[in-house]
């Protein structure tokens, strides 16, 4: 369930803000909804795991509160960010 090293330098080099950028909101956003949905798929299979579940409600929440945050700072980045993720908002 948990990210390869390739795949999380690919999404950080997508959505970083400049070269040396690894921790801003974009690439946190990025990085859980890759998370998010890879944990969707895994409960699609087995429904009955209650682990995975609360790691995903507790995902989804931190998206939320950084996409809020986002929101608040810099609201063209946010609907840039949420347009090339594919999110509701």
């Amino acid at each position: 369930m948990a990210l390869d090293k390739e795949s999380k330098d690919e999404i950080t080099k997508e959505y970083q803000l400049h070269k040396k950028d690894t921790g801003s909101a974009d690439v946190q956003i990025a990085l859980l909804t890759e998370k998010i949905k890879d944990l969707i798929e895994h409960l699609n299979q087995f429904p009955d795991d209650n682990g995975a579940r609360l790691a995903l409600l507790k995902q989804v929440d931190g998206r939320r509160r950084l996409l809020k945050f986002l929101n608040s700072t810099d609201t063209a980045r946010y609907f840039d960010l949420c347009r090339r993720l594919g999110l509701r908002k």
